[in-house]
């Protein structure tokens, strides 16, 4: 009982920050998670609640959504997916994320100092590449998309509408991968239904917070999320 309660804590914050930037669930769910369940239950449990947050709040987002930015991000998605769920199972994780943590970290502070990035078609599928293959290997998307967008100085509507439809396809891919290609178990799923009621609180809650967060302040929020996945990621490998 003692853990359900820790986690609702969790995953309430962590749904709020999800639904107010479009980013953000595993960023804060994953790592907190982890004092909790085993590795692999975390992020599952990570991946399904992301998939419930995304399935209620495209419909009231869709009309932001880039299509054509959508559609290239899910391209390059399915091809980085596959390769994500080899180092899953395969190979050395713990790498992985030492080598993530620090790419994010040192293009965080090229973004902080008004690095741009140009966009192009060959770019945005790269984003969702990049993204897929953190998803099936770790279980966060988020990232790679989030440098990509601040970079490219895409408006904040824009990023959370697109950033949430894209991940409902991409997490049902990754967990459609885990369930084929790994495992589950009940004690996942049953967790994950104990959480949804507190993930529709904060979603809620989210969703009202960001009518009231003006450009300067959501890339400031995008900045920190940032940086405290990059420190997690080498923390956690150590």
């Amino acid at each position: 009982m003692e853990n359900i309660i820790l986690a609702s804590i969790i995953v309430f914050v962590a749904a709020i920050l999800q639904a107010c930037t479009g980013f953000g669930f595993s960023i804060m769910a994953t790592p907190f998670l982890l004092f909790v369940f085993e590795p692999h239950v975390a992020i599952q449990i990570n991946i399904i609640l992301s998939i419930v947050i995304s399935i209620f709040l495209v419909p009231r987002v869709r009309k932001e959504v880039d299509k054509s930015l959508l559609k290239r991000l899910i391209v390059g998605s399915a091809l980085g997916c596959p390769i994500g769920i080899l180092i899953f199972i395969y190979l050395d994780a713990q790498l992985l994320k030492v080598v993530t943590g620090l790419l994010i970290i040192g293009l965080t502070i090229l973004l902080f100092l008004s690095f741009h990035i140009k966009r192009s078609i060959r770019k945005d599928g790269l984003a969702g590449g990049f993204s897929g293959l953190l998803t099936t290997s770790i279980g966060m998307p988020g990232p790679p998309i989030i440098i990509y967008f601040i970079g490219a100085s895409i408006q904040k509507e824009v990023i959370r509408s697109t950033t949430l439809t894209f991940y409902l396809y991409v997490y049902s891919i990754s967990l459609s991968m885990q369930l084929v290609f790994s495992s589950t178990t009940k004690e996942i799923w049953v967790a994950s239904v104990w959480l949804l009621p507190i993930t529709f609180v904060g979603m809620f809650i989210g969703h009202q917070l960001f009518h009231y967060i003006n450009e300067h302040l959501f890339q400031r929020i995008m900045y920190l999320i940032l940086s405290v996945t990059g420190i997690y990621l080498i923390i956690s490998s150590l």
